[in-house]
């Protein structure tokens, strides 16, 4: 039989476990599992290979603001299924996280079964919500704009976006990636214009419309 590959993206190690003990309980010896701990882990992966059967994401990973994990992985691989993984369980992350693409949500107070039944679903073409997700929710223009330009940049833009909206200059940024600074530079003005800012703030704030939906 086919061999799934499947990425779970999570920083906690204990729930990483979890889930894949899940998984392999319920896809049995047919699965290839991977895990990663960051945004970044998940980027070098996704670069080294680009056709994983599934992606479980959880929401608050390191190096991602929200939901601007997601909304970079479906821009950036919209061939890939994600499922959103996470201990918040409200309407509006379930609501929203269905409204940027991904192909499910598996709460973290789920059992094993649910996880099971959740990733089967998705692996076989279709979607697995929560009743929850189909609330009346409304996400906010400022935040669906924000989700289109983020879903436009290239995986090392966003990576220069979250370093410019940490307050690092354009050399520190150029140091920690390793390439020029002028490189650095083009970079930033390509990302201003494909999210139709001006200002470091304003970039900032912009990224800032995908956390605060994921934090209240």
């Amino acid at each position: 039989m086919a061999t799934y590959e499947i990425l779970i993206a999570d920083d906690h190690p204990l729930f990483r476990s979890a889930l894949h003990q899940a998984v392999t309980l319920g896809l049995g010896p047919e699965v290839r599992l991977v895990e990663v701990a960051s945004i970044a882990e998940l980027e070098a992966r996704l670069t080294e290979k680009a056709d994983w059967d599934l992606v479980l994401l959880d929401l608050n990973m390191p190096g991602a603001y929200g939901f601007s994990g997601l909304v970079l992985l479906r821009g950036q691989y919209p061939q890939i299924p994600v499922v959103m993984v996470s201990a918040q369980e409200e309407a509006s992350i379930m609501v929203r996280s269905r409204e940027f693409g991904a192909s499910g949500f598996i709460p973290k107070s789920s059992s094993l079964e649910v996880i099971q039944q959740a990733v089967r679903s998705v692996l076989d073409g279709d979607v697995f919500w929560p009743p929850q997700a189909f609330e009346a929710v409304s996400v906010s223009d400022e935040a669906k704009a924000a989700s289109e330009g983020l879903a436009s940049l290239t995986p090392q833009q966003f990576r220069v976006l979250t370093m410019v909206c940490e307050g690092l200059l354009n050399k520190q940024i150029a140091y920690e990636l390793s390439v020029s600074e002028a490189t650095i530079k083009a970079h930033v003005t390509a990302i201003f214009r494909k999210l139709g800012v001006r200002t470091r703030t304003q970039a900032a704030l912009l990224l800032q419309q995908l956390e605060s939906i994921s934090s209240h």
